[in-house]
């Protein structure tokens, strides 16, 4: 008896795609709330003139498929045939055993004959050859338009890169922005201008900023909450953050290094995956060298290392950040940051109630919370996010903005009380050489002009308010912190 055939196939197909019956997307599949991401993929879906495939890569749980859902309730209300529409989730053991011909020849025999058709394929990286496939799709069937999701973006891009050069474009999904939290959640949210960008605090008086502090401080009562929970769409909405936690670590985590990643890879022992996991949740936020950790988890190489780090940053779990070179100044040996993607997967995997109490391990994790918020808002554009460690005494700059054709922008995370900054610390003296400097501190209270020896002014501006800022220079539509 063959494991699939079409009448199978067929099946799933139609479990799958209830609107050929119904006319419309179950709202529960929907939700309300819609990303960021959402809005750029039906831009680009919308570009008739300048056809792509739109592929849509993030860890589990941030919401891929749920955007896939809105945009195909988008296009029935625009009143496209629900025939015309198909859902194809590669991750069903039925279809990613058929495979993506067979797929397409039982919806095309059975629902839907000519091919002015939209496909959304969710995990496609589980179809065999599916980058040979999005190819001949984009060059064989010009009326048909492609949206697809993936968990391993790296796959995913070096598909581009091989089949899909000027046939697709890869839009990151990241875990929620602490704005798209409070935005989701629907709480009392500041008023602030449409045009407000953060470096006009330089210029304002005091009054001024104090009256956006005051609006921005109905946000901070959320800060911590969101640290712990905050960027997983349906784990924020949780009513139990401690089984929110408990399926973080089941669906987001152990799927991810106990199936995807040893499927996608051929790895046939994931603990030492997991034992590299594990080490870098501890260190999030440090610079790290590959022959420590290998020392460190004695009987681990360090090949091993390096390719199992660049695994979990294919399925979108960690970020490696890379030293940035200043003005002509040299930078130490080129050892990688690492940041686990949300500071609420550290937590979930550490499973320590005391992190948010230890001032050190929440300086990780606020340090983390910035990175993830400035590397997401910069991914689209032609900008590195990295690190700045060099001179004689080895200073360091937590996050440089490498910015081509213009000057860098420097961010210090100083996650305590006072938040000091010193005459001959890396920022205050590199600051004359960038487009803004910003020193992100933790008291609601510890903000405006913080005044270097040289001159040079820099923003001091609570962590909280750093990152509900960036998310909303990103709703309305500007790129650039300056």
């Amino acid at each position: 008896m063959a494991i699939t055939s079409k009448e199978g196939i067929l099946k799933v197909l139609t479990a799958f795609n209830p609107w050929w019956k119904t006319g419309a997307v179950n709202p529960k599949m929907t939700k309300t709330y819609k990303r960021f991401a959402f809005h750029e993929a039906m831009k680009r879906l919308n570009q008739i003139d300048l056809r792509r495939i739109v592929v849509l890569t993030g860890t589990r749980r941030v919401g891929k498929t749920t955007i896939q859902y809105q945009m195909i309730d988008t296009l029935l209300k625009r009143g496209i045939s629900p025939e015309k529409i198909v859902f194809i989730s590669m991750d069903h053991p039925m279809l990613k055993l058929s495979g993506i011909n067979d797929v397409l020849e039982t919806y095309h025999e059975n629902i839907y004959a000519d091919q002015d058709v939209y496909y959304f394929f969710d995990e496609i990286q589980y179809a065999q050859e599916w980058d040979k496939w999005l190819k001949t799709i984009y060059d064989m069937q010009p009326d048909t338009n492609v949206v697809a999701t993936g968990s391993a973006s790296p796959a995913l891009i070096k598909g581009n890169q091989e089949s899909g050069a000027g046939r697709w474009t890869v839009i990151q999904v990241p875990t929620m922005s602490f704005y798209e939290y409070c935005e989701l959640l629907e709480l009392d949210r500041p008023r602030l201008p449409e045009t407000l960008k953060m470096t006009q605090m330089l210029h304002m008086t005091q009054p001024e900023r104090s009256r956006i502090m005051m609006q921005l401080q109905k946000v901070q009562k959320h800060f911590n909450r969101y640290l712990q929970i905050g960027g997983f769409p349906e784990l924020a909405l949780s009513d139990n953050d401690i089984i929110a936690q408990q399926i973080m670590r089941e669906d987001v985590v152990d799927k991810v290094l106990k199936r995807d990643l040893p499927s996608l890879y051929n790895l046939r022992n994931a603990t030492e995956l997991e034992r590299i996991f594990l080490y870098l949740c501890n260190v999030s936020s440090e610079i790290v060298s590959i022959e420590a950790i290998a020392k460190e988890l004695s009987g681990v190489s360090r090949p091993t290392v390096e390719n199992y780090i660049q695994y979990l940053e294919s399925a979108n779990l960690i970020y490696q950040s890379l030293p940035v070179n200043m003005a002509g100044k040299k930078i130490l040996k080129a050892s990688p940051k690492i940041y686990i993607a949300d500071a609420a997967i550290r937590n979930a995997v550490l499973m320590d109630e005391s992190l948010l109490s230890d001032p050190i391990e929440m300086g990780k994790i606020v340090e983390t919370a910035v990175y993830k918020h400035v590397a997401a808002f910069y991914y689209q554009q032609a900008t590195s996010v990295g690190y700045y460690r060099g001179g004689r005494k080895g200073k360091e700059i937590d996050i440089v903005v490498d910015k081509p054709n213009s000057y860098n922008i420097l961010i210090e995370v100083k996650y305590r009380e006072g938040a000091p900054i010193k005459d001959d610390d890396a920022i205050a003296e590199l600051c004359a050489e960038a487009s803004a400097a910003i020193v992100v501190t933790k008291s609601a209270a510890d903000f405006g002009v913080h005044n270097t020896k040289s001159g040079n002014n820099m923003l001091r501006i609570p962590a909280f308010a750093f990152l509900y800022l960036l998310g909303h220079a990103e709703k309305h539509g500007y790129k650039g912190i300056e």
